[in-house]
């Protein structure tokens, strides 16, 4: 994520308990996807591994080691899982893992959140040939360049996290001089780059999601309702990108100032007539204004289709009546739901929602280090362009560092969010 607020899809970061709410970007707005994957597994296309590795979860699915998601819980082993920051496991191959567990202003309950999953996704694997060397980078650039030149100098293979984007800059930049990849939890595409991999859901992901679905339902015509913000800046490039791509014209973009909305929305309501749908990337604490603004102006939700990403996973906008009938894109619920569940039976405690993404790098890590001998961190094997399935779903990496990630469209109905367009399970194409 980025340490400013605003920065590329983090715009809800809020200096509060930095590092805390902080850290609850988009993960904490998002939905969740749908059935909790018995493996982690790598998707069709892996040619030879798949007869060697045996077992699949579905036609065509390659077993990546023995992660017994579905498991009942059982107690973390206190004597492999050290509470010390520094270690999990006592295995030859090394895994660095770099998070911010404290910040200013004492202990990070995120950071925590996230070494946890660490330890969840390492008790389910079964490893006892790997050790994870976890990494506090001070919720600073200097602090991840420190835990990074320290993992490596202990032998670390490859590096999971960090988090804020100016930290994953910097930690990347030590770990591309070493000659190691890096897959990294920030939502700012910014910070990624050839051997620098980000895991997180990205604000150009759902915006593709909910315009190609738009278009596939027959709206021709969409008006879009902007913020003045980073995050807007950047759902509103991928929008007009997206749009151009699926053949849907854009009769009118209107840009606001964060909390003066009543201009813009009248405009809108002036081209109502010409647009059979309303994309709006808002936060979910704002769209009770911006919806206020939009029926007062006159825009009938019931005529116009109103669009959003997956911030919108979020009580505050699902329980607006004027947003009944709208939809945005996001992962599925059920995914982080089984994840969340044995989470707490493990640690008492509700994890982040960025959770899922420290579990998923490590099960994926553990999982590539049982095959492809010194290959099995290669740009090659990350970069499949089948991809792998994880807490939250089916996802790839782009060479570029950037993703794909399997998103369902929902639509919020009586207070809730239901699912219109399953998230797919594999990814068909190059990236």
């Amino acid at each position: 994520m980025s340490a400013v607020a605003g920065a590329r899809g983090e715009s809800c970061v809020k200096p509060a308990l930095a590092g805390e709410k902080g850290f609850m970007s988009e993960f904490d707005k998002v939905s969740r996807r749908g059935p909790f994957l018995a493996r982690m597994s790598i998707l069709l296309g892996v040619g030879a591994l798949a007869g060697m590795l045996g077992a699949c979860n579905a036609p065509g699915v390659a077993d990546w080691g023995q992660f017994r998601f579905g498991a009942p819980a059982k107690p973390v082993e206190t004597t492999a899982l050290r509470d010390d920051s520094d270690r999990i496991g006592n295995g030859a191959t090394r895994l660095a893992l770099i998070v911010p567990l404290t910040q200013s202003s004492g202990p990070s309950v995120v950071g925590a959140s996230l070494r946890n999953a660490a330890k969840l996704a390492y008790a389910d694997s079964g490893a006892s040939d790997v050790s994870i060397l976890v990494k506090d980078d001070h919720s600073s650039p200097s602090g991840a360049q420190a835990a990074t030149q320290a993992a490596l100098s202990e032998g670390a293979e490859i590096v999971l996290g960090p988090v804020f984007a100016g930290n994953v800059k910097e930690a990347g930049r030590i770990a591309r001089t070493a000659g190691k990849p890096l897959i990294a939890f920030s939502t700012d595409t910014s910070a990624a780059s050839r051997g620098i991999y980000l895991l997180s859901f990205l604000v150009e992901g759902y915006v593709e999601r909910i315009v190609e679905f738009a278009a596939q339902r027959g709206k021709k015509s969409i008006a879009a309702l902007v913020p003045e913000n980073d995050y807007g800046a950047i759902a509103l490039a991928q929008f007009q990108q997206s749009a151009a791509t699926h053949g849907v014209r854009v009769l009118t973009i209107e840009r606001y100032k964060p909390g003066a909305v009543r201009d813009s929305a009248r405009r809108i309501a002036a081209a109502s007539a010409q647009i059979d749908a309303l994309f709006i990337p808002e936060q979910a604490e704002a769209m009770a204004g911006v919806s206020r603004e939009l029926l007062a102006a006159g825009v009938d939700p019931t005529k116009i289709q109103i669009l959003g990403t997956g911030l919108w996973n979020d009580a505050r906008v699902l329980n607006l009546p004027a947003l009944q009938g709208a939809w945005f894109a996001a992962p599925e619920n059920a995914g982080f739901n089984a994840f969340a569940q044995r989470y707490r039976a493990q640690f008492n405690a509700d994890p982040a929602r960025v959770a899922t993404l420290a579990y998923d790098a490590v099960s994926l890590a553990i999982a590539l280090s049982r095959s492809q001998a010194s290959q099995r961190y290669s740009e090659s094997v990350l970069t499949n362009p089948s991809g792998f399935n994880g807490a939250d779903g089916v996802f790839r990496f782009r060479p570029d560092g950037t993703n794909d990630r399997g998103l369902s469209v929902l639509e919020i109905s009586q207070g809730a969010a239901k699912v219109l367009s399953p998230a797919p399970r594999s990814f068909t194409g190059g990236v």
